[in-house]
């Protein structure tokens, strides 16, 4: 180990990464239920099949960053794409979902290609700064919003749109049933914002666990709540594989290029576009995404070398892209690297052994799926709100005195939770960019690449949408 990682030359010891490694677990194993659950809204894959196949990935991924760049970082299905998966791609524009895995396949072997060949750093030069810094504020309105809905405290109106569940038990617009997993859902945002303000290991987590206690404490309360309850328990855990196995894994080659639903209402013209656009946008949510993690990460932990650049970051990046290739393989969306490694940072990890401690863990927790299928929705989706809160941090970044960064940068963080989309939120951010930098006459600042990118992305409107 110590030849391998060169524990010493990085000053911490096997016993530091370990801890190190099991610290960045608990603050991301979060991932393996919420994952699970946001996929099984699709009706078309079992909480379990996802489940397994959110965990093969993150420790195949986490392997790989380990052993490739001798990083502390860990992967997973990532927050963000997961939802554009579900709810824009999906849900949204009508693809099945052994369709989108098809699209996460193609990002993940474009992201190889990219990376291998250098060409990564166009296309992250072609998106302007306004764009890239309001993607991951956006996402995380998305996936707040997200949270609030599946908890059920927004809730569809007809005058307005949306509105705010009922809590009155008085006037009999609510019944206790109805406010017990509001409140749990409240418990548990609150539970893990006082978590991470005192600085608990893997805050998230525990506040899921925490949410969940108080649920099926309540649920005595709830004539009827444990009806059938202990017949529907099953603590086998290869019932979970066995549900990987069948609809999960492989299905992007058995279902996936059979685009005759999406056809039967569309055109082929319109297909081929939705297809280039949407894995555009995973590319380049994923890109961002684990580029500003290595930096972040890194740059807490002072591992960039001395160039302020990030040691083999070009492999930890093709590890980044192999890793999404086998989550779609697996069944599941686009893996990259988590900001929560930086818990295992902070707790002293300083090279890939902390990543295989991670990686590990992960593997003892696919044999846990019967636990976490008790997980109820509502501490789930605390999480999910408290997700968003973090990845809403990067706002304080836009200018929003100059209104040529600020108006495409808030078009693109609005856009994505109010149209339900990721990707027409980097899509309108883009094309008013080039608008307005066009009619200000600072055309030459308009890189080539966000010319093709925004015609492309404008095409998408006129023949998909």
């Amino acid at each position: 180990m110590e030849k391998f990682f060169k524990l010493k030359e990085h000053n911490t010891t096997v016993k530091t990464e370990i801890a190190a490694g099991i610290t960045t677990f608990m603050a991301m194993a979060y991932i393996l239920m919420v994952n699970a659950g946001m996929f099984s809204e699709l009706g078309v894959v079992s909480y379990n099949a996802i489940y397994i196949a959110t965990a093969i990935s993150a420790v195949i991924g986490t392997l790989l960053i380990g052993l490739l760049s001798n990083l502390p970082l860990a992967q997973a299905s990532g927050m963000g794409l997961n939802a554009f998966f579900v709810y824009t791609v999906c849900m949204g524009m009508g693809l099945t979902y052994a369709n989108a895995l098809t699209l996460v396949l193609l990002d993940g072997i474009v992201f190889i290609l990219l990376t291998v060949t250098g060409l990564r750093k166009l296309i992250f030069d072609a998106i302007p700064k306004c764009v890239k810094t309001a993607i991951p504020v956006g996402i995380g309105l998305f996936i707040a919003f997200l949270g609030l809905q599946n908890a059920g405290l927004i809730v569809t109106n007809p005058s307005t749109a949306v509105s705010l569940a009922s809590f009155n038990l008085l006037n009999g617009t609510a019944t206790w049933a109805t406010v017990m997993p509001l409140l749990v859902t409240v418990f548990a945002v609150i539970l893990i914002a006082v978590l991470a303000s005192k600085k608990v290991k893997g805050a998230v987590l525990w506040g899921i666990i925490g949410g969940s206690v108080l649920y099926y404490v309540l649920g005595f309360t709830i004539p009827g709540f444990y009806d059938g309850f202990v017949q529907s328990l099953s603590f086998n855990p290869l019932t979970a594989f066995g549900d990987f196995g069948s609809q999960a894994f492989g299905k992007v080659f058995t279902e996936g290029f059979d685009f005759s639903a999406y056809l039967a209402g569309h055109s082929m013209e319109s297909l081929v576009i939705l297809i280039i656009t949407t894995a555009l946008a995973f590319c380049m949510v994923d890109m961002f995404d684990t580029l500003g993690t290595l930096f972040g990460a890194c740059s807490q932990g002072n591992l960039l070398d001395e160039d302020g650049n990030v040691p083999n970051m070009n492999r930890a990046m093709l590890a980044d892209a192999i890793a999404t290739t086998t989550g779609a393989i697996c069944g599941t969306s686009t893996v990259t690297t988590f900001v929560e490694s930086s818990a295992g940072i902070a707790e002293g990890g300083r090279t890939g052994l902390s990543s295989i401690v991670t990686a590990i863990a992960f593997f003892i927790a696919m044999f846990l799926s019967p636990i976490a299928a008790l997980i109820p929705g509502n501490a789930i989706a605390a999480a999910l709100i408290y997700v968003g809160v973090l990845m809403a941090s990067g706002v304080s970044k836009i200018d929003w005195k100059e209104a040529d960064f600020a108006v495409p940068a808030f078009l693109t963080l609005a856009i994505m939770p109010f149209a339900y989309n990721i990707s027409y939120g980097i899509a309108f951010g883009l094309i008013s960019y080039v608008f307005i930098k066009l009619f200000t006459g600072k055309t030459k600042e308009i890189n080539a690449g966000t010319w093709v990118i925004s015609v492309l992305f404008a095409m998408m409107f006129f023949l998909t949408h």
